[in-house]
C-alpha cells in the first residue's frame, strides 16, 4: 500500500464500515470452493476492518493491513504488515483473500509471489476489486484520484495473466465492474 494511502486509511478508520458497504460472501465463497484442500485458514490481505474476513465461515481468520487505525476497528486477530513481505511460514495458510484493496496495493508481483509461497498446495487466492475498462470503474479511478489515493486498477484478464505467470491457475468468478478471480496454487507431487 503507498505511504499515503495508508495516511488517509488511518485517518477515515473509525467511519470506514459505516460508508463501504460490507463484503458479499457469495462470490469470495465461490472463489474459495475453488481450493482443492480444506480452507481452514485464511488471511485477508488489506483487510482494513475485516469485513471481508467476517463474512466468510472459516475457522482460522486473520486481517493483515498496513494501516494501524483500520486493525483498530477489527474485532478479528490482525496483523500490521506489508503484502509484498508477508509474516508467514510457507504453506502456512490455505486462502488469501484481496477484498477492495489490490488497487490500493504496490508491488504487486511480490505480493503475488508471497501469496504463491505461503499458501499451501491447493490453497486459493481470491482477489476482487474494480475493472477500469467499465464506465464505473472510469469513474472510480477519478473519484480515488480526487480523494489523494494513489491507487493503480488492473482489468481481470491482465490480472489473471500476472497470476498465471508465478505458477497460479486462475479462474475468473465474477465480471464487470466489479469482478473475483480465483487463483489456485497447483499441488506439487506427492501432496
Amino acid at each position: 500500500m503507498s505511504t499515503g494511502d495508508v495516511a488517509l486509511f488511518d485517518r477515515f478508520a473509525r467511519y470506514y464500515d459505516l460508508f463501504v458497504p460490507g463484503a458479499k460472501a457469495t462470490n469470495l465463497s465461490r472463489g474459495l470452493e475453488t481450493a482443492t484442500r480444506p480452507v481452514e485458514r485464511l488471511v485477508d490481505v488489506g483487510g482494513g476492518t475485516g469485513r471481508a474476513a467476517r463474512a466468510l465461515g472459516v475457522d482460522q481468520r486473520v486481517v493483515l493491513d498496513a494501516s494501524r487505525g483500520m486493525l483498530s476497528q477489527t474485532a478479528l486477530s490482525s496483523i500490521q504488515g506489508d503484502a509484498g513481505r508477508l509474516p508467514l511460514a510457507t504453506d502456512a495458510v490455505d486462502a488469501i483473500t484481496v477484498v477492495d484493496a489490490l488497487h490500493h496495493i504496490h508491488g504487486w508481483d511480490a505480493v503475488f509471489e508471497e501469496a504463491f509461497r505461503v499458501l499451501s498446495p491447493g490453497g486459493v487466492l481470491v482477489i476482487s476489486d474494480f475493472d477500469p475498462a467499465t464506465v464505473p470503474g472510469r469513474l472510480l479511478v477519478a473519484g480515488e484520484r480526487l480523494v489523494g489515493f494513489d491507487s493503480c486498477f488492473e482489468s481481470p484478464d491482465r490480472l489473471r495473466e500476472r497470476l498465471e505467470a508465478i505458477g497460479f491457475e486462475t479462474r475468473l468468478i465474477d465480471g464487470g465492474f466489479g469482478y473475483t478471480v480465483a487463483a489456485v496454487v497447483p499441488k506439487r507431487e506427492g501432496t
